[in-house]
């Protein structure tokens, strides 16, 4: 009987696993969602300014659910669009990634690139995950140069280590961001400097969320600060959350809204809407898009 029991339970222990897995790379995946935030940064008296924030596309080319529900987004109307990275998991992926973003091209926007947009990915022991200094291992070359010539030339702000100011929502939004600090591309220095006078807005990009460069944007007075990159854990224990944020953010802050610790910044951090292409689960994670409407402080 004791036996009986230890094989039912194993038994068990299997299904559930397969169930749990099925779900993961099947269903939830697949579950994309939309998020909504109300963001205190704007003066009194001023008008709602939305946000539409993308970000961990990592596009393959036949992903076409995924294409077709990025794309309706446009109907939300954004003032602004801001894609935080990561766009592509494919050689192929432009065409695709094109798909998925030409009705919001027509919009206001701005971008930085992340790792997954200059290689490809290759395949991980996800236990890496856990280990602070594991070295990062290149894939194939991914077009970015293309991708960077699409988003230019329908008007996207390029903010790849740089700075500038876009006119969206009738108010002047001064942006700043850097190259992926994942892999020692930011350069921070080169843009550093207050949000000037003259701004109604500031907001900062980065790929990963990196606390040093985070630090940074907040003292110069930028009150949004954006980014992706950890999948918001990818895969979170119900009622713990994230296990990994793959950067030196809190788990705490893994996805979501959140004050910035000892400024009056906001920081958001999208759990992205795709997965890395070898690990193609998410669980208690669901991809996302999220739009942030600025309001009165």
């Amino acid at each position: 009987m004791r036996k009986r029991t230890l094989f039912r339970l194993a038994a068990g222990t299997v299904a559930a696993g397969a169930a749990t897995l099925a779900y993961a790379s099947l269903v939830e995946r697949n579950m994309f969602t939309l998020r909504r935030y109300d963001v205190p940064v704007l003066p009194a008296d001023a008008e709602p300014l939305r946000v539409l924030h993308l970000s961990d596309l990592h596009m393959m080319p036949d992903q076409a659910r995924k294409q077709q529900w990025v794309a309706s987004l446009a109907a939300l109307d954004p003032d602004l669009v801001v894609v935080t990275g990561d766009n592509m998991a494919h050689p192929d992926a432009v065409g695709g990634v094109l798909r998925a973003l030409q009705p919001l091209l027509d919009y206001p926007g701005a971008f930085v690139f992340g790792s997954n947009d200059y290689t490809g990915p290759v395949w991980k022991n996800p236990f890496t995950y856990f280990l602070p200094d594991r070295e990062y291992a290149e894939g194939v070359e991914l077009p970015h140069e293309e991708l960077r010539d699409v988003f230019t030339g329908a008007g996207w702000a390029d903010l790849n280590n740089a700075r500038t100011s876009v006119k969206a929502g009738g108010r002047l939004v001064e942006l700043v961001g850097v190259d992926d600090p994942h892999i020692e591309r930011d350069d921070y220095d080169a843009v550093a400097g207050p949000v000037a006078a003259s701004a109604d807005l500031g907001i900062a990009l980065a790929h990963s969320p990196e606390p040093a460069v985070l630090d940074r944007m907040a003292a110069d007075g930028f009150s949004l600060l954006l980014a992706g990159h950890t999948h918001g854990g990818q895969v979170c224990v119900p009622g713990y959350g994230a296990l990994v944020t793959n950067c030196g953010l809190p788990r705490s802050m893994a996805r979501g809204l959140h004050r910035w610790p000892g400024s009056d910044s906001w920081l958001h951090v999208s759990a992205g809407l795709g997965t890395h292409p070898t690990a193609p689960v998410r669980f208690a994670c669901p991809p996302e898009a999220s739009v942030l409407t600025l309001i009165p402080r």
